[in-house]
């Protein structure tokens, strides 16, 4: 059987116009990306730049909306109720929506950042306000969420298409949530253990916690952190991997 996975990547997340990083040389390796909208990383310039290389590039682009956290790079909880996440997630989205369509193309996903989008996985309240959300903005964009998680059902109940996502370089807890950051090997910094993760993801639709067990797992996309220290290293290598294991890489 062909198999066949979507790679994103969290770009944007920069300030300045011409200060973009690797993210121009990572859309080489990726399918689709995930930009910040200003609230926890990104300004305008910023973001027109990111849109402007991702179509020339045929990647598809999704907004990356946050808590309004930019000192903590949205990886902060914060307290907000259900109709304010709903505002700050239209707000957002809106935006990229816009970007998108002053450049002749279009948004293609939604996938919420960092504290916003671990609270969601596992409360239904918080997803549901992100999936109205992205259902009032346009109900045929695409929502990625954390496999197996209050993202994906939330999001489906409602009407959404949805990518159920992994991460190449997060490890994983026995109840399929993400080591928070906080504690010990919470990332993956080899790229050969990074590489044999996604393999299994994709291949045998399992991953194994850091508990040693090996769990169930839906990729329809991985992620890879734009922002990590080997980024473009961990990127490449990965295209190649998949490539050379006959799994293609495209957009959902």
């Amino acid at each position: 059987m062909l198999l066949s996975v979507d790679l994103n990547c969290d770009m944007g997340e920069s300030f300045g116009a011409w200060q973009m990083g690797n993210d121009a040389e990572l859309m080489d390796y990726v399918s689709s990306v995930n930009v910040a909208c200003g609230f926890h990383a990104g300004d305008a310039s910023v973001i027109r730049k990111t849109v402007e290389t991702a179509f020339k590039k045929n990647v598809r682009v999704g907004a990356h909306p946050s808590f309004p956290d930019l000192q903590g790079f949205g990886r902060r909880l914060m307290k907000m109720s259900p109709e304010e996440i709903f505002d700050i997630a239209l707000y957002q989205i809106a935006a990229l929506k816009g970007m998108c369509e002053a450049f002749g193309g279009r948004l293609h996903h939604v996938k919420p950042h960092g504290a916003l989008y671990n609270q969601a996985a596992t409360d239904e309240t918080v997803a549901e306000a992100l999936a109205k959300a992205v259902r009032a903005i346009d109900e045929n964009l695409i929502f990625y969420g954390l496999a197996n998680s209050f993202l994906i059902s939330e999001a489906e109940r409602i009407g959404l298409e949805t990518a159920s996502e992994a991460f190449a370089d997060r490890t994983y807890q026995q109840d399929g949530t993400l080591t928070p950051r906080s504690q010990p090997n919470a990332l993956i910094e080899s790229i050969e253990k990074s590489c044999e993760q996604v393999l299994e993801m994709i291949t045998a639709r399992t991953v194994t916690a850091t508990s040693g067990e090996k769990i169930f797992i839906r990729a329809d996309t991985v992620c890879i952190h734009g922002d990590g220290a080997h980024a473009l290293e961990f990127a490449r290598e990965i295209n190649c991997r998949l490539m050379e294991n006959n799994v293609s890489i495209r957009a959902i």
